[in-house]
């Protein structure tokens, strides 16, 4: 079995250091640092299997195939497979409106 390597980009750094803030803001900064520290054990996950996403219906819909996702929920993780490298691009907030928000961040 292939173990890949994760790596998750600047814009999913940057979305976790805004779901920590705002976690930290409305509840506790004990819970976003638990939060954190699970979505980052999720992402750790795609070393083994990380085929086992599905492709975000958002993406889709619009013919981009090459994303999936994973979910830690209310979360979702997108991410990318490179031959042996798995890109993290985006940890979003499943409550929000998501088809304008990955076609900008992935599409740019």
């Amino acid at each position: 079995m292939t173990n890949y390597e994760v790596f998750i980009i600047a814009d999913a750094e940057e979305d976790l250091f805004e779901i920590y803030n705002y976690v930290a803001i409305h509840d506790s900064s004990k819970k976003a640092e638990k939060l954190i520290d699970n979505l980052e054990k999720t992402c750790s996950t795609l070393i083994t299997f990380p085929n086992r996403g599905h492709i975000p219906p958002e993406l889709e819909r619009i013919g981009i195939f090459e994303y999936q996702e994973i979910h830690y929920k209310p979360y979702r993780i997108i991410y990318q497979i490179i031959e042996s490298t798995v890109y993290v691009h985006c940890i979003l907030d499943a409550r929000r409106n998501l088809q304008q928000l990955l076609q900008e961040r992935l599409l740019k």
